[in-house]
């Protein structure tokens, strides 16, 4: 009838074919093939290969093979909360936050004395990817991408600042001191 061994592990009926047994066999050594799809789906376990096709899923607005791989898994982790708050303060600093920058902005209504309506100000501190000044090209796609971004009727004004870290070292000295405790007493 059949040379295929019916195991433990068959669920098909006692009656079943031996094509049906070949292709139940096969199904079952097909589902012993690790598959990774969770870690597809996650933009900090998914291979760099694959991490373009994650940001067009998650209609990453602008991609650049030649970023640091930091910068596109944050870029791609990033990209579902910024598309949800887009055109609000808040999802410029994100987007800012995913290149690796540190940003303090100031909407007009904050400003001493208030700005123009509609405007703010961005002061983007950004470092490459050794701790060097980020390169000119870098810069003008956090840029671009703060334009996607941004509230559409806002118009901003840009500063780069540089991040600069540096130890700072506590000295201490000791000085003898001598003190005296002095009792009065009140004269009666």
């Amino acid at each position: 009838m059949s040379d295929l061994v019916r195991d433990d592990q068959c669920l098909l009926p006692p009656n079943a074919t031996s094509v049906e047994l070949a292709l139940e066999a096969l199904t079952r050594r097909a589902d012993a093939i690790p598959a990774p799809l969770r870690d597809l789906r996650l933009a900090d376990r998914c291979p760099p290969g694959l991490l373009p096709w994650l940001a067009y899923e998650r209609a990453v607005g602008a991609w650049n093979s030649d970023w640091p791989l930091a910068v596109k898994r944050s870029v791609v982790a990033q990209a579902i909360n910024v598309a949800r708050m887009k055109g609000t303060a808040e999802s410029v600093r994100r987007v800012v936050q995913s290149f690796g920058g540190q940003i303090a902005l100031r909407e007009w209504f904050e400003q001493v004395p208030p700005g123009p309506p509609y405007t703010f100000q961005l002061i983007l501190s950004l470092n490459g990817e050794g701790g060097e000044p980020a390169s000119a090209a870098f810069v003008d796609e956090v840029i671009a991408a703060v334009e996607r971004t941004k509230p559409v009727r806002a118009r901003f004004t840009f500063t780069q600042g540089l991040k600069a870290e540096a130890g700072l070292g506590v000295v201490a000295g000791a000085r003898p001191a001598h003190y005296r405790r002095l009792q009065l007493e009140e004269a009666a």
